[in-house]
């Protein structure tokens, strides 16, 4: 497995997108609309096609995905301590939290796993995906509570939980799992529709990335968003790594969790910083700096692997 040849492509994409907005290729009005077209169909779409399409009794590793969640459930554990150990201004307390284990999951991580490990690896860490952004948006929810001493932000906490549990990824993922368990076949229009769909999604989510990116906020806080970016691109897949490894789990069974582990920070951690009276704007810096640096520090971690 070539490395480079995975990464280098994905990363030079999201840099023709970050171009592509600068020149105005990428208009600011489009992007958003086009989100929501990769967010709620093609994204789904390629997820539900390869789990699927899995064997679960093969391709679910329980021991994996256990693990993986409890790598999480520590690191929010870690991200507090951090965040009360820098002394760190209430509303920026929650957002550092959510920004160190909120990973990118929909655009980067399955983009790393099907380029790096194919389809059948795209399947189980769709499985594993699935699970994984129901845990860490619920966390993300605690965190940005813990401090909160606004009435909105408590109004606003059922509306996202109701919104992690009506995420179109975790319904496609867990409409796979059924497919797949109950060996449902669909009629080959239907499967060729949803095959189009899919092959629109990572290139797509890869500019859009790309478009999204800005650093003119970047001057404030850099410590603490270096810290924040540090320990989601390292700290968090360190503490995966020394559990798979700690239970004899084998390196090509751990992989899928792994790469989601070492995604950056998920861009929907500023929606919900700003739906929930979290520092947004330190959102949207963290965002920035994960995704640039996570085209060497995932790199790293494929190469540990290797």
């Amino acid at each position: 497995m070539d490395i480079i040849s995975t990464t280098l492509p994905i990363f030079a994409v999201i840099l023709i997108g970050w171009i592509a907005r600068r020149i105005g290729v990428i208009p600011e009005e489009f992007s958003e609309p086009a989100n929501r077209l990769v967010f709620y169909l093609a994204i789904p779409a390629m997820i539900f096609r390869s789990v699927a399409k899995a064997s679960l009794t093969s391709q679910l590793h329980v021991g994996v995905l256990a693990i993986t969640l409890s790598a999480l459930l520590i690191f929010f554990g870690v991200s507090w301590a951090a965040a009360a150990a820098g002394h760190l201004e209430r509303r920026r307390f929650g957002t550092f939290m959510q920004c160190c284990f909120h990973g990118n999951l929909g655009y980067i991580g399955f983009a790393v796993s099907y380029y790096f490990l194919g389809e059948d690896g795209l399947a189980q860490t769709g499985i594993i995906g699935g699970f994984t952004m129901i845990m860490q948006n619920l966390l993300a929810v605690i965190a940005l509570n813990l401090k909160t001493d606004e009435p909105e932000a408590g109004k606003n906490r059922m509306k996202i939980f109701l919104n992690v549990l009506a995420n179109p990824v975790i319904i496609a993922a867990i409409a796979g799992i059924i497919f797949s368990a109950a060996h449902i076949r669909m009629p080959i229009i239907v499967s060729r529709t949803i095959d189009i769909l899919s092959d629109l999604a990572l290139p797509m989510a890869l500019l859009l990335i790309g478009a999204s990116l800005t650093f003119d906020v970047m001057r404030h806080g850099i410590a603490s968003v270096m810290t924040s970016t540090v320990m989601k691109l390292v700290l968090l897949p360190g503490v995966g790594f020394l559990l798979y490894r700690l239970f004899g789990i084998s390196a090509r069974a751990y992989l899928p969790g792994l790469i989601l582990l070492a995604s950056p920070t998920a861009t929907i951690s500023f929606v919900m910083a700003k739906e929930m009276d979290g520092d947004a704007q330190f959102a949207v810096s963290v965002i920035s700096a994960s995704t640039v640096l996570s085209a060497v520090t995932i790199s790293l971690w494929l190469n540990v692997m290797k």
